[in-house]
């Protein structure tokens, strides 16, 4: 019996073998795809599901890729020939709410927005932010050690999550972490397995620390600045003059010009990139107010509304930057972050990158926290060889700076070959060994994260 009929005959209808589904399964939103097709979908309705899923993959010694909405920038949800797709996304209910002792509990292919317009009827948020909120679920953010634009004043999403349900590769069920804000039993299993990027077992549910929703004002600014190191020295001068805001978020001249052209807006002067920040609760008016004019001393053009649904206005801008630069060819996405106080100089090496090997490198930045998006626009559905180099370059100037590799969209497949680079050879190999112990016959999510290839 195969494997697709060995699944088939134990789920039933569940077992999806559709060329369009298989298809679907090969590609997440990095722009890359694997060689070929996987062998079956399982869209798991129940942890049993899951669990009889990894029963039989482990009896066959066949490889299970997991897989939510598909909206990952890494790859590390794309499956290939002789995979098993294991899809979480029909799991999507919110099991319990204790908004006494604020936290859900949640399956892992809830959206973000989803999630968060439930618990705004009992005034409570899950303050993860990525800019896919609409589209990406925990289940990935979980997978991935998301982040987005709140996470500089409101974690990410490590910082959020209190205990998760995870099956391991060969079916057994676990608890990780507690209900109680304070634990510290054992080894933190619970944050090793956020970011683990599905290579140590499947998220099958997730206790998530929630917030109430924060009173008061929300107040926006935004400062154009001639170049785009003028507009990384401001947010840098923000975060030096010990303001906290809630959102702080830079966009370089091309991003900025290519998103006024997508939105029909009056074209931005040539050069000027943007700072977006938003305040919020009690002291919101004054840390606007503070704010500005550390900006207008920094050199910038500063716009300041308290009208709430004007900012969500000029807020817009920043969320619609993927949408436009997609309009201007095709995009490899990264993700790198530097210390805050590094970004001026990061700035400046994407800027000698382009210089160097010709390229356009859009870039805008979670300026709050130092996470950068460099986005490297070439024609054709291949990554050239110079875009590859010049991310290398780009990688290791990261590094150089006392950086990383990569602030919230994971390793996957595109980012494998620099893991030891940042990490040394001696933890690289300890790691790899930690996924062994989870996954001693190497089904979970092959060929990601610690390839060798």
């Amino acid at each position: 019996m195969t494997v697709a009929a060995a699944l088939r005959d134990a789920l039933g209808d569940i077992v999806d073998v559709a060329e369009e589904s298989l298809e679907a399964a090969r590609a997440d939103r990095s722009g890359h795809s694997s060689p070929g097709r996987p062998l079956a979908v399982v869209h798991a309705e129940t942890v049993a599901h899951v669990q009889q899923t990894m029963r039989i993959a482990t009896a066959s010694r066949t490889p299970v890729v997991v897989r939510g909405a598909g909206t990952g920038l890494a790859g590390a949800a794309n499956a290939g020939p002789g995979e098993i797709v294991l899809s979480t996304l029909r799991m999507n209910r919110v099991l319990e709410v204790r908004a006494d002792d604020l936290f859900a509990v949640v399956e892992p292919g809830i959206l973000n927005a989803e999630l968060n317009g439930l618990l705004a009827e009992q005034g409570l948020w899950w303050p993860p932010d990525p800019a896919s909120r609409d589209i990406s679920t925990v289940g990935g953010n979980i997978a991935t050690g998301a982040g987005g634009l709140l996470c500089a004043k409101y974690g990410v999403v490590r910082d959020a999550v209190l205990a998760i349900d995870i099956v391991l590769a060969d079916g057994r069920l676990l608890h990780l972490g507690h209900r109680s804000v304070k634990g510290v039993t054992g080894l933190d299993l619970t944050s090793l397995v956020i970011g683990s990027e599905g290579t140590l077992g499947v998220v099958v549910g997730a206790t998530l620390k929630l917030r109430r929703i924060v009173e008061g004002e929300i107040c926006t600014i935004t400062a154009l600045f001639p170049t785009v190191r003028a507009a990384a020295s401001g947010s840098a001068a923000i975060t030096a003059s010990g303001t906290q805001p809630a959102i702080m978020e830079l966009i370089d001249a091309t991003s900025l010009a290519a998103v006024h052209a997508l939105l029909k807006l009056s074209v931005p002067a040539a050069g000027a990139s943007q700072l977006t920040i938003q305040t919020d609760g009690p002291a919101a008016r004054a840390e606007a107010d503070h704010i500005a004019a550390v900006l207008r001393d920094s050199g910038g053009e500063v716009t300041l509304t308290y009208d709430r649904e004007e900012g969500e206005r000029l807020l817009a801008i920043r969320r619609s930057i993927h949408a436009a630069l997609a309009a201007l060819g095709t995009t490899l996405i990264e993700d790198v972050s530097v210390p805050r106080s590094a970004l001026p100089a990061m700035f400046d090496e994407i800027a000698r990158i382009e210089k160097q090997y010709g390229l356009t490198i859009p870039t805008v930045a979670h300026a709050g926290d130092g996470n950068l998006h460099p986005n490297f626009i070439f024609a054709g559905a291949e990554v050239p060889d110079h875009v590859w180099e010049a991310a290398d370059d780009l990688f290791r100037a990261a590094i150089r700076l006392g950086g990383t590799l990569t602030g919230e969209h994971g390793i996957g497949m595109l980012k494998s070959r620099w893991l030891a680079t940042e990490l040394g050879d001696d933890q690289w190999e300890l790691q790899r060994q930690i996924k062994g112990v989870f996954d001693p016959l190497g089904i979970l999510n092959p060929g990601k994260v610690f390839s060798v290839a």
